[in-house]
């Protein structure tokens, strides 16, 4: 993938849409000089990191990739002000082009997908994108605009799942807490449509690109949607207690959906990000988190080694 022309071109086209609007600071050079002084500078923003606010010590610049314009983003960026860091983030349309962006150094870091996504995508492209900090988890469930319980789900339903594979196999779970299906136990975290061994009404899975399954949600044909909660278009006012099934957030299998902050490996020691984790952790970001995604989102703190030993597992299965 990171070697596709038109993903370079289209990596091209953000970056320079940005540009055009607010000051990009991933040159290569200001990665060079930062090298060099990290060493000196950052402990020392660490301890003194409300010094920076008064402007007396000129700000660390961090890029970071993510998927969607938010409020949440503006109150990171604020916030990181106040410790030190100049944050920008860039949005792509594509959920595989934060990760290509991160590979190919045109931003520092990536924040939007869950563990079991980047092990995946590590595996697919020999990558070495590793966590620096733990997110939250959002809420899936399975949904449906016109039946009231799992019980009305008819035979033959067509229900939306996402097709990329570790979201696909997170929906066959929930399916099967659904008791519409049933997955082989041996199939582990990835079970593919081959690891079904029960589908006594034959459901049919409609596979769709993960940001438009909530969009099916309205969809005559569709009968209902797996998908989070959080994905939906907020007018339509659809929260978890809608949901026919909910996955369980807290329950060990789980957590490879934590969604984490990630980096390349060569940079995944670098003290920046005990800055940047203040920063998610502070109060007025963690509100605004809550208010973007609804309620619909957990605030989850999780050891670094524990979600790297999670990726290591994962991405060798």
């Amino acid at each position: 993938m990171s070697n596709d022309n038109s993903t370079h071109a289209e990596i091209d086209a953000h970056l320079a849409k940005k540009k055009s609007r607010r000051r990009i600071g991933i040159i290569v050079g200001v990665v060079a000089v930062f090298a060099i002084v990290a060493a000196i500078t950052i402990p020392i923003l660490v301890q003194n990191s409300s010094a920076t606010a008064g402007g007396d010590t000129e700000l660390i610049p961090l890029t970071i990739a993510d998927t969607a314009q938010s409020d949440f983003q503006d109150a990171i960026v604020k916030v990181g002000r106040e410790n030190g860091l100049d944050i920008e983030f860039i949005n792509f349309d594509d959920p595989y082009l934060p990760n290509t962006a991160l590979i190919e150094g045109e931003v520092d870091a990536n924040s939007f997908q869950h563990v079991a996504w980047l092990s995946q995508f590590n595996k697919e492209n020999a990558a070495d994108i590793t966590p620096v900090f733990s997110t939250v988890i959002s809420a899936w469930g399975l949904f449906s605009d016109t039946l009231a319980s799992v019980d009305d789900v008819p035979a033959g339903a067509r229900i939306a799942v996402p097709d990329d594979p570790a979201n696909f196999s997170r929906s066959l779970f929930i399916l099967q807490t659904a008791g519409v299906l049933e997955v082989d136990p041996d199939a582990g975290v990835f079970p593919t449509e081959e690891d079904i061994i029960a589908n006594p009404d034959n459901i049919e899975l409609v596979r769709l690109a993960h940001e438009s399954v909530q969009t099916a949600y309205t969809d005559p044909t569709i009968d209902a949607v797996v998908v989070a909660t959080d994905d939906f278009d907020p007018a339509l006012k659809i929260t978890s207690g809608d949901a026919l099934v909910l996955e369980d957030s807290s329950a060990s299998t789980s957590s490879p959906y934590v969604i984490v902050v990630a980096t390349t490996a060569k940079n995944a020691d670098n003290p920046a990000w005990v800055l940047l984790e203040k920063t998610y952790r502070d109060q007025r970001v963690v509100s605004a988190l809550e208010t973007e995604k609804r309620g619909e989102a957990t605030i989850v703190e999780l050891p670094v080694e524990d979600l790297r030993a999670a990726l290591a597992e994962l991405t060798a299965q």
